[in-house]
């Protein structure tokens, strides 16, 4: 148990870790679901948590809680079909639907029993709840919204990487004096790891001990989100993004041309949205959605470290920006000087034209 601070001694320069915090050994990613399915960003964790288990010589591990049933087994199997060697499992009828206080008892008593030196989480609306309790609860560091996760070779800590002040610096942050290892990662931050169905591994079944009359919390309805009609940027396989650089609400009209006619979804960066151009649905960034699409446009955005962490796991980014020195065309796939008030017409037009010969063409 980490209760108590632990110092680390420092030999020759280098931190050693002490040796009850060198109990601590293994790689963990919780696996979220609701309803019978995952959150995809266990997965891209586990894919994620696999590298650094292999860079640590250590086992990755998924942590499932639910009801007894086949939809746990289910994700077990998954867990070992996206990389994992272990899956701790806790079924309990009161971890049917999610409640922070069974969820955090459930996935606290585990790393006190089983010691894992690392625990990462997504960092969505269930994760970003558990998280900090469990965090609370173990008294342990928390790096929250992570972009980057490595290892640092000299102490064996996590290197969790992530926006401060505003998203104009990156800031990577090591918790040296406590285990677990705790760090959320927003969704499509991460690459989603191949799905191997041949991979098995070995299933550790824990109690829960607790029962519904011990729980504060109680589930009168399920009411899902109406997310129709509404922007899916996270999801979404092309995007046109404009910037401050469209100079205006009218100039921003040519984003929306460009995207309707690539079926694409329609992003901004965030002083797009604070003037009040498009919804805050639609911005992309530390502070707004994170976006791993097979393509991305990107006009009129200077590419400063807020939006870049939102965007740039893009598999090809296409930047037209007026300025040859903006920062974006330092990690674009493709940049375009010009101004895009001019460039983004063209590129609607010739879509349009490339459109209309391979309909002809069918």
């Amino acid at each position: 148990m980490n209760a108590e601070k632990t110092p680390v001694r420092r030999a020759k320069g280098k931190f050693e870790l002490d040796d009850r915090l060198k109990a601590y050994q293994g790689v963990w990613v919780f696996v979220e679901h609701e309803r019978g399915e995952v959150h995809p960003v266990s997965w891209e964790l586990l894919g994620e948590g696999r590298k650094l288990a292999d860079r640590l010589g250590v086992v990755l591990a998924g942590v499932v809680l639910g009801a007894p049933g086949a939809e746990t087994h289910r994700f077990c199997d998954e867990a070992f079909y996206h990389g994992a060697d272990i899956c701790y499992r806790i079924e309990d009828p009161v971890l049917a639907t999610y409640r922070n206080q069974p969820f955090t008892k459930g996935l606290t008593d585990l790393v006190e029993r089983y010691q894992p030196e690392i625990l990462l989480l997504g960092a969505t609306t269930q994760g970003r709840d558990l998280a900090g309790s469990v965090a609370t609860t173990l008294r342990t560091g928390l790096t929250a919204d992570c972009t980057d996760l490595a290892i640092d070779t000299e102490n064996r800590s996590l290197a969790a990487s992530r926006p401060t002040f505003g998203g104009s610096l990156l800031c990577t942050i090591l918790t040296l004096n406590y285990r677990p290892q705790m760090a959320t990662v927003r969704p499509r931050v991460m690459a989603m790891p191949d799905r191997d169905s041949s991979r098995n591994g070995t299933v550790i079944d824990h109690p829960l001990g607790l029962v519904e009359s011990q729980i504060v919390t109680k589930v009168l309805d399920y009411i899902p989100d109406d997310l129709q009609g509404k922007p899916q940027l996270s999801f979404a396989d092309v995007i046109v993004a404009g910037g401050r650089g469209m100079k205006n609400a009218d100039n921003f009209q040519l984003i929306w041309n460009l995207a309707m006619t690539l079926g694409a979804e329609v992003g901004a960066s965030r002083p797009v949205v604070q003037a009040g151009w498009v919804e805050a649905d639609r911005q992309v960034g530390q502070s707004g959605k994170t976006v791993r699409p097979k393509l991305y446009i990107a006009a009129g955005i200077s590419g400063a470290v807020q939006h870049r962490v939102g965007m740039e796991g893009s598999d090809v980014i296409v930047a037209i920006n007026s300025d040859p020195n903006a920062p974006i065309f330092d990690f674009a796939t493709y940049g375009i000087v010009g101004n895009a008030m001019t460039v983004l017409p063209a590129l609607t037009e010739a879509f349009r034209q490339q459109f209309s010969v391979a309909k002809i063409a069918v």
